[in-house]
């Protein structure tokens, strides 16, 4: 009976913990997607990784939020690739490869004279084999581990009281 308490409590806490670790960021924070802000400076120290989602907020009508790609981005100008832009006003975009990535207001003279556009670059998520350090030397237990290590110790722990 206990035992199975205790799987029931791992099973939830390891599915749980994936999507608890990803970051939802609010373009621009209270700003938003707007005219003459510094994406560039408010992405500046913020780690992006697969799993988090950007939160573009912005007046519908007014603005519109189109991924690019880099020359595209450079050039200030609306894909080519049959994207369609993202116009709710509300619209959240989950980050599901990494690398980087480009996004622009499409409403003309938006990015070019007005700065709206985004370039981050997305990390593999934490914990994912790719992001694992060359030499154990330089092993640094990251949050996921952390979590987890110490799940496996409170488990441990209920089984030993309860059993």
């Amino acid at each position: 009976m206990a035992s199975s308490k205790i799987f029931i409590i791992a099973l939830v806490a390891f599915f749980a913990v994936p999507s608890s670790l990803a970051t939802e960021f609010a373009v621009g924070d209270e700003k938003g997607w707007s005219l003459d802000f510094d994406y560039q400076g408010w992405a500046t120290g913020k780690e992006f990784r697969v799993g988090d989602k950007l939160v573009f907020k912005y007046t519908p009508g007014v603005h519109d939020v189109l991924k690019v790609n880099g020359t595209e981005f450079q050039q200030c100008q609306g894909g080519n690739d049959n994207t369609l832009a993202l116009t709710t006003g509300n619209d959240v975009i989950t980050l599901a490869t990494p690398g980087k990535k480009w996004y622009i207001c499409s409403v003309p003279g938006h990015c070019e004279a007005r700065n709206m556009k985004l370039s981050i670059t997305v990390l593999d998520q934490v914990g994912s084999p790719t992001t694992a350090p060359a030499s154990q030397s330089a092993a640094i237990p990251n949050a996921a581990f952390s979590f987890y290590g110490w799940i496996a110790v409170i488990v441990s722990f209920i089984g030993l009281v309860f059993v």
